[in-house]
């Protein structure tokens, strides 16, 4: 049984998943859309929504902790400084993941995770 199992471990070691997960938020903040497995998109989704939370709440304990999970400091700003103020009447679900089909190698179904900036 899987309960009380919060953690995606996507057949990685702990070291490879969060290094992923660390370059995919990244990547998703620098472009704000990527294309990713289902999978994958599910695990980041959550991330995702933390750093948001986090830019919202816009101290430098929060920016620290943002530097601490994001790898590039300019993605860091924009986050805080754009996205937030974007996001700041929204109360969560800061993310749209669209399915795109299979991928012709492996068959794994691709999604695309966005924010939504509407």
């Amino acid at each position: 049984m899987k309960h009380r199992k919060s953690v995606l471990k996507l057949n990685r070691t702990s070291s490879h998943r969060k290094a992923m997960f660390r370059n995919m938020v990244t990547s998703l903040f620098k472009h704000s859309s990527i294309k990713t497995t289902e999978a994958k998109a599910k695990g980041l989704r959550s991330i995702a929504d933390k750093m948001i939370t986090l830019a919202k709440r816009g101290d430098l304990h929060a920016r620290r902790q943002a530097l601490a999970y994001i790898q590039e400091s300019d993605v860091v700003h924009t986050l805080f400084n754009e996205v937030a103020e974007k996001f700041d009447s929204r109360q969560g679900g800061y993310t749209r993941i669209t399915k795109l089909g299979p991928r012709k190698g492996d068959v794994a179904s691709m999604v695309q995770i966005e924010l939504i900036l509407d």
